[in-house]
Order: structure tokens, then C-alpha cells, then sequence
């Protein structure tokens, strides 16, 4: 299922901090994406309106710390995971520095993932 125009919007304004971002539909959902000096990158995924963060060596064990598990989904009736997708902390909903700093290191790590 795609994500509303609605939330869609809301996407925009909770990550105003970071902007300017793209929010392209994608595998049902969308994906937010981020110019940046080594071009675009895509830092979060959005799956029924919940919001992965892109992890690296880096930033993997904030996630790990708080017990978030990675994006998963089933193919041919098999859990998969995307280890390099975690669920955002619920804290970046209400806190726009605590969303800067989480969604500035899935930057980051989507840069060096890029590279």
C-alpha cells in the first residue's frame, strides 16, 4: 500500500531539519531521499507509515541500544531482513534536534554506503 498524501506531508515537516528532501513511492511505500555533495542518497524507507533509518558501522549500535530491530518482510513465504534498515526511535517524533542528529548519521551512512 503507498503511503497517503498526508503522510506524506508529514514526512516533510518531520525531517524540515534536514530539508530540503524527495519523498519518491517505492516497494509499496516511499523513500526519502537527501541531495547531498556525493549526489542523492536515500536515508529512510517508509513502509506502512513506519520510518527506517539507513545504519552503517557508524550508527548501527544506537539502534542495537535501544533494541530496534532491522526492516523485515517476507519473500516466498520467508522472513528477510535489511540489516542496514532500522525502525526510527519513537523520540525523533517529538523532538526535532533528537530527528536531526538520528536522521543526519542515516545520511551519513547512506553516503558512505554509496561510496
Amino acid at each position: 500500500m503507498a503511503i497517503s498524501p498526508q503522510f506524506k506531508e508529514y514526512l516533510a515537516e518531520l525531517f524540515e531539519p534536514v530539508a530540503p528532501i524527495t519523498v519518491r513511492g517505492m516497494f509499496g511505500g516511499a523513500g526519502v531521499f537527501k541531495e547531498t555533495s556525493k549526489g542523492r542518497v536515500m536515508f529512510a524507507l517508509v513502509i506502512q507509515e513506519v520510518i527506517y533509518l539507513k545504519t552503517g558501522p557508524e550508527n548501527v549500535a544506537d539502534y542495537e541500544e535501544l533494541g530496534l530491530e532491522p526492516f523485515s518482510y517476507d519473500a516466498k513465504g520467508k522472513p528477510r531482513a535489511i540489516k542496514t534498515l532500522r525502525q526510527m526511535p519513537e523520540v525523533c517524533h517529538d523532538d526535532s534536534d533528537t530527528l536531526k542528529q538520528w536522521a543526519m548519521k542515516a545520511i551519513d551512512a547512506a553516503v558512505a554506503a554509496k561510496k
